[in-house]
């Protein structure tokens, strides 16, 4: 299964969803990087992404983006295959 990384806050609910989505997948090697407690966190994960907004989410190097996108490559049936890789 591929590596995945998450940027994330406490007390998110959209993180908290999409861990939740990735557990029903079978994920259980999450990483998750806090950017609301990690010195220079933020700043990596917009300069990485280009967004403001927690969750950032990267499956192995590629960048998927947040919740939204998360559920949406779910129901194109494409996370799966992402997951696979």
């Amino acid at each position: 299964m591929a590596d995945i990384t998450m940027y994330s806050a406490q007390g998110c609910g959209y993180c908290q969803s999409a861990e939740q989505l990735l557990k029903r997948k079978g994920v259980d090697g999450l990483t998750k990087i806090r950017v609301d407690v990690e010195p220079g966190q933020l700043e990596l994960m917009i300069a990485k992404t280009g967004r403001r907004t927690v969750p950032q989410i990267f499956i192995g190097n590629l960048h998927v983006g947040g919740f939204d996108d998360l559920t949406a490559l779910d129901k194109s049936g494409r996370l799966n295959e992402l997951l696979a890789k």
